[in-house]
């Protein structure tokens, strides 16, 4: 089994929680940056990119401050996304946590990946 490297990415976003969760925690929020499409059974997404499916469980949802994906897939095991939105207590300043893992040697390409993910999604954003 490959050992993943888990990563931690950070990017500031200049919206409102509620409005960032919302396109973090549902399929069609999710369908408009991170996937071509994405399907929901239950606590199941399914993520569609260029035809390909990758199945993954909600496994924790903390309103408008967390979620997180675990992957289904065997090779996968154990690893996980997750989206955490911070809030600074005296800027009012909002950023956004992406925890991730990668294999060791591809941790570059995986934030250049969310680097093009966030663009697009401060861009439907309006930020």
């Amino acid at each position: 089994m490959n050992t993943k490297t888990k990563i931690q990415l950070e990017y500031p976003i200049n919206c409102s929680p509620k409005v960032l969760f919302n396109r973090l925690s549902t399929a069609s929020g999710l369908a408009e940056w991170f996937a071509d499409d994405v399907r929901v059974r239950g606590k199941n997404f399914t993520f569609i990119w260029e035809g390909t499916e990758q199945e993954s469980e909600k496994t924790l949802h903390k309103e408008n401050k967390l979620v997180r994906f675990s992957w289904l897939e065997e090779e996968l095991e154990g690893t996980y996304f997750e989206f955490k939105i911070n809030k600074d207590e005296l800027t009012g300043d909002v950023s956004l946590i992406i925890i991730d893992f990668s294999d060791e040697d591809e941790e570059k390409e995986t934030a250049d990946l969310w680097d093009t993910q966030i663009s697009d999604l401060k861009h439907i954003l309006g930020c």
